[in-house]
């Protein structure tokens, strides 16, 4: 569980978030929605440690990360996958060591404990005998797949992903959603994921933090999000691609 209490974050005169307050469930996927300049980044890297809020405090399960002396620090680090909006795979290392690079950093196991942990994972993301090709090689929702197993190798408590779907066609997007949520349930990890997505929300929106202008104007799940007559989760909904061509078709068989 994470827990925010009344963060606010600033860059010099502009305040970006403004007194943010909710939970993130453990073994739930936790979304993070909103328009592009809503905040949703910002808290994110608040969350990650990147940024230092000027007030509130973040706590991971009873501990405030304000609080937290280096090695406690070190070891949330170790305790957290993320998964970055393109990949950030590493070019240089093929995908056995790009899935290896965690275990390396903060473990002291054994290289045969590791290679036994990367096939473990790669195989939890239906990727087999791709070990000793390069990102380059593989097509982009593989490539996903493998940032996903590397995210996962060091067994975290905590994922977090930041627009995982960026940049994949609407059947694979479907499909790595799938596996993030799966991997939640299977884990129990609390999983935040950062997107403007509807298809997002509508697949795997057990929690749902609507942020507008730094503030949070809206929370529930991906069932009430379509229920509520809260005029800002009417707007962004509705604002979306796929809600505009559900609109479009209803208007031609109206």
């Amino acid at each position: 569980m994470i827990k925010v209490e009344n963060v606010h974050k600033s860059f010099g005169e502009e305040e970006i978030l403004k007194g943010i307050s909710t939970e993130f469930d453990r073994g739930k996927t936790n979304l993070i929605i909103g328009q592009s300049g809503s905040g949703k980044t910002v808290l994110l890297k608040c969350l990650l440690g990147l940024f230092k809020p000027e007030k509130g405090r973040i706590y991971y399960e009873d501990k405030a990360i304000q609080d937290m002396d280096d090695e406690e620090q070190r070891q949330l680090r170790e305790e957290s996958g993320m998964l970055f909006q393109g990949g950030a795979l590493f070019d240089s290392m093929n995908i056995e060591e790009n899935v290896m690079f965690p275990l390396r950093m903060f473990t002291k196991q054994k290289k045969s404990d590791m290679l036994a942990r990367v096939n473990e994972v790669l195989k939890r993301v239906n990727l087999e005998n791709v070990n000793k090709k390069f990102p380059a090689e593989i097509s982009g929702g593989m490539q996903k797949r493998v940032s996903i197993a590397r995210a996962i190798v060091n067994k975290p408590k905590f994922l977090f992903c930041d627009e995982p779907n960026s940049g994949l066609d609407p059947k694979t997007a479907t499909l790595i959603d799938t596996l993030i949520q799966e991997i939640t349930h299977e884990y129990n990890i609390t999983t935040l994921v950062v997107t403007h997505d509807m298809n997002s929300v509508m697949e795997i929106g057990e929690k749902v933090v609507l942020l507008k202008d730094g503030k949070l104007v809206w929370e529930g799940n991906n069932q009430q999000i379509f229920k509520t007559d809260n005029e800002d989760v009417t707007n962004f909904v509705y604002s979306s691609d796929l809600f505009k061509k559900i609109r479009d078709v209803q208007l031609k068989e109206g």
